[in-house]
């Protein structure tokens, strides 16, 4: 301690109570870690530029009009060019960042960082991830004990302390390490925050009430149902103490406390067939559905390794993926089924998961074979060698991990890009190096989320998505090479484009057009470089 109560450096003289390059500041409005580079490392992520996103066709596969997206390149610029895009949209963040053991040389990942250089690469990349959530969404931070409590404090920061919803232990090991000196450590934590109060996770279905009583014998468009859920009040009322008339003309006497409900419920319940009358009409019967079942929350202690697999588990995954590749297996690879159990409780259907440490593709192959839609970012070449091959498996169909469970037998795509220039220079003017080629594919899937087709004729219509069309006048697109040539929207400028019966949106320097004249003729203009997404 840099000195005791009431000493000069202590807590209560305004200093801090530990020396060295991790310090702890007691007197800031909120508790938080101080450390040697923080000034410089929370401005980071706004000195970050902004970059293109370039498709890359050759290694993309499947359906070319999916949005899910598998990106190379670093993490912290691929989310500051993500983010004009996807700010407010992503529901489940899941990450496994370096985790910073200094005992491992780690063939992808430099995880032997020094303790303050870890912290200043985990904080901007919190900042900005925070800001992808939907107000309803949660991050997934996977980590161990060597970082496990400085991450909670930081992500206490960043996320809010009152918006921390649960630490859940994983047992990540099928087996204690004999060799230990100390400790076998089998387990690693999964700190768990939400974007705003009041998140709850999804509630675990119950295998056994599925198997014992939930049956479709008439196939119910609905889904499996059972018979028999109570229908008396817990706790007496006068109001629910009625009885109940049959269409046959029997009257049905309330049970003990009277009916769950009152009598206006009730008889709407009867109506819709949640409640139906016995076939002798002697008594009313209570229909659930299993789709309704709520289940119970989930636990925090996740140790059944057959329900959330564990590292060996992982690892022989992707022996079967990789082993007759000759690759260099990943050195930290999850298992499917946690991804599956965390998804599970995280999102529904065709929500949109991000995963900024992709590793070995994990999540976006869970992810997939979930019908869940995913953005994953890596920055090596694994990014290629990895989880490429990984997800054109999964679109071809392929059996391992979770597919069983989920019924997976193939479809969707994925789409493949690279970080490009920044779209802006100092002055904030389009960098005068991007080419028209590359700043369409950039609006175009501002506008679409879809990326611009590779093979398509040099043209200012940049194509068609629903009912609206999509015109770039940039670069002396029309062939005028002056200045303002072919960039700015005039009569005659507009009468040279490709014409389009329909809804415009057209990019360009400025417009000449009135706002009425742009209003009856139905176009809606952007100007570049303010109305281009990337601030």
């Amino acid at each position: 301690m840099a000195g005791g109560w009431g000493c000069p450096g202590s807590p209560l003289d305004g200093g801090t109570a530990i020396s060295g390059p991790i310090a702890y500041n007691f007197l800031s409005t909120m508790p938080k870690l101080d450390w040697l580079t923080r000034p410089e490392d929370e401005r980071v992520a706004a000195s970050v530029p902004y970059r293109l996103l370039e498709a890359v066709p050759e290694l993309s596969y499947g359906d070319e009009q999916t949005e899910n997206m598998l990106i190379q390149g670093d993490n912290l610029e691929a989310l500051k060019a993500l983010l004009p895009f996807y700010a407010g949209r992503v529901k489940c963040i899941f990450i496994d960042p370096p985790y910073n053991t200094r005992s491992a040389e780690f063939a992808h990942y430099d995880d032997n960082l020094e303790h303050s250089q870890w912290l200043g690469m985990m904080y901007p990349r919190l900042e900005l991830l925070r800001k992808f959530l939907t107000e309803d969404g949660s991050i997934w931070v996977t980590i161990d004990d060597n970082e496990a409590h400085y991450l909670k404090v930081i992500m206490d920061e960043v996320f809010g302390r009152k918006n921390f919803v649960a630490n859940v232990v994983w047992r990540s090991s099928d087996n204690s390490n004999n060799d230990a000196k100390t400790f076998s450590v089998d387990h690693n934590h999964i700190l768990v925050y939400s974007r705003s109060q009041g998140w709850h996770p999804n509630k675990q279905e119950s295998v056994e009430e599925k198997r014992s009583h939930f049956k479709n014998p008439d196939n119910n468009p609905r889904g499996a149902w059972f018979d028999g859920n109570p229908l008396n009040s817990p706790k007496p009322r006068e109001n629910l103490m009625y009885d109940i008339q049959a269409p046959n003309g029997n009257v049905i006497k309330y049970p003990k406390n009277g009916w769950r409900w009152e009598r206006e419920t009730l008889e709407e319940k009867l109506s819709t067939g949640e409640i139906r009358f016995n076939p002798d009409m002697t008594n009313i019967i209570r229909r659930t559905y299993l789709e309704d079942m709520k289940g119970l929350p989930p636990s925090t202690l996740w140790i059944d390794l057959l329900n959330t697999g564990h590292n060996r588990q992982a690892k022989s995954e992707q022996k079967k993926l990789f082993g007759s590749d000759n690759l260099e297996l990943f050195s930290t690879p999850k298992p499917e089924k946690l991804l599956y159990v965390l998804l599970q409780a995280a999102t529904y259907s065709s929500d949109l998961v991000l995963d900024s440490f992709l590793g070995s593709g994990t999540t976006a192959a869970v992810a997939h074979k979930m019908g869940r839609r995913y953005i994953g970012i890596e920055i090596g070449e694994h990014a290629e060698t990895h989880c490429v091959p990984r997800l054109r498996k999964v679109v071809d169909g392929e059996q391992g991990g979770i597919s069983e469970t989920v019924g997976w037998t193939g479809g969707g795509g994925f789409r493949f890009y690279r970080l490009g220039s920044p779209i802006f220079d100092e002055q904030g003017h389009i960098n005068p190096a991007i080419r028209f080629d590359h700043l369409a594919a950039h609006v175009w899937f501002s506008e679409t989320r879809t990326p611009l087709p590779h093979k398509r004729k040099r043209s200012p219509l940049l194509g068609k998505h629903g009912e609206t069309a999509y015109y770039l006048l940039y670069n002396g697109i029309l062939g005028d090479k002056r200045p303002d040539g072919g960039n700015v929207l005039t009569r005659k400028v507009l009468g040279e484009l490709p014409a389009h019966d329909g809804p415009k949106v057209i990019y360009g320097e400025s417009s000449r057009l009135s706002a009425a004249t742009l209003k009856q003729l139905g176009i809606i203009f952007k100007q570049t470089p303010y109305d281009v997404k990337a601030r």
